[in-house]
């Protein structure tokens, strides 16, 4: 009876293991992103920025049926235009995107689209390329701290393979490249639509 009892417990362990080890439970992913920031007006200044696209990759790990803990890493490139009475500037930036978020997976499957929304925050690292036409001297590699917003949906593909649509939201004080002539004291927003491939491991 004991021998039984103790075969049972040892089966349902190795069953509980194997289950576990079966779960997905790790993401990685690559979209293609477009990349959009608010005009602003401070200081004297109105400043605009290029529409452009990009590249962003992420790695996603699922905590539980609730929640996941996410890493980005983002590539853009765009051009900060100052205007003022005095003329126009104009920086040509690679803009590379650091973050770190919150997933929350809602409990919401309609045609095998999972739906989530996410919240964190994170860095955005404004780089002159220091193309000719497109410097201002002096003009150097700034930091932002942002804070990071969103929402998106998963629709599976393939074995593993699932595809993505997203949208990420940025709140930051207006870059300035550390020039006081360039800055606005204030902030902005850039918006960052995105679709992408998902593999889930």
């Amino acid at each position: 009876m004991r021998l039984r009892v103790l075969a049972s417990m040892i089966l349902m362990s190795v069953i509980g293991i194997a289950a576990t080890g079966q779960e997905l439970r790790n993401e990685v992913s690559v979209q293609g992103t477009g990349f959009f920031t608010k005009d602003s007006t401070g200081n004297g200044i109105y400043r605009t920025a290029t529409n452009t696209g990009g590249v962003l990759a992420g790695y996603r790990f699922r905590i539980n049926q609730w929640f996941s803990a996410e890493g980005n890493y983002g590539w853009d490139r765009n051009s900060q235009i100052y205007s003022s009475g005095g003329g126009s500037s104009r920086v040509q930036a690679d803009v590379h995107s650091v973050t770190a978020d919150l997933v929350i997976n809602l409990p919401v499957a309609l045609w095998k689209l999972s739906p989530y929304a996410l919240t964190g925050g994170g860095g955005l690292i404004f780089r002159p390329t220091r193309n000719a036409g497109a410097s201002v001297p002096g003009a150097d590699t700034q930091t932002r701290g942002a804070f990071l917003y969103g929402g998106g949906v998963e629709y599976p593909l393939i074995q593993h393979f699932l595809v993505k649509a997203e949208y990420r939201g940025y709140v930051y004080k207006t870059t300035s490249f550390g020039l006081e002539s360039l800055n606005l004291h204030n902030w902005t927003h850039t918006a960052q639509p995105s679709a992408g491939l998902t593999y889930r491991f």
